[in-house]
């Protein structure tokens, strides 16, 4: 998912299958199928997409991530959690929620790690993306934005839709 400057939201799939999925969830200006290569390191994700490339340098965990760490997943993917969770990150992360309503249903986020983003080297249709920065302003692809300050955040998402 990428959300230009203008704010343009344009969704990048490897399938048919999986763009039609993700599209009934979040909204977009456009969705881009096609190949999708990405790889992960401790310290680096490299991805090619569409016309994103990006080669991120992965940090050390921070200290939410180490607090993310020592909730067991089985507690961290219920859904009281996060709830409790949801109400935390409204405070202290701008514009994060953990739950909230899609066209379909409702959906939830368990954040279990999370490691900041040291430098990026990226380009979108072969226009460098610049130095890295902040998220800002919040991105706008559902009911949640992204942490302000860059980071890889292990998340697993859970999707209820209506009627079953």
């Amino acid at each position: 998912m990428v959300e230009d400057p203008a704010g343009r939201r344009v969704f990048i799939a490897q399938d048919e299958t999986l763009a039609a999925y993700v599209s009934s969830i979040y909204s977009f200006d456009a969705v881009i199928v096609g190949p999708v290569e990405c790889e992960r390191s401790r310290d680096r994700l490299r991805f090619r997409g569409g016309p994103l490339r990006l080669d991120v340098s992965v940090g050390h965990r921070d200290p939410l991530g180490w607090a993310l760490r020592t909730v067991p997943h089985a507690v961290a993917t219920n859904e009281t959690w996060v709830t409790f969770t949801d109400v935390l990150a409204r405070v202290l992360l701008r514009g994060v929620r953990t739950r909230g309503s899609t066209p379909g249903g409702t959906e939830s986020y368990a954040a279990t790690d999370r490691h900041r983003v040291t430098a990026i080297n990226g380009c979108w249709y072969d226009r460098d993306l610049g130095e890295l920065r902040d998220v800002d302003p919040p991105v706008r692809f559902g009911f949640s934005s992204t942490p302000r300050q860059p980071s890889i955040v292990e998340v697993t998402t859970i999707v209820r839709r209506s009627g079953g």
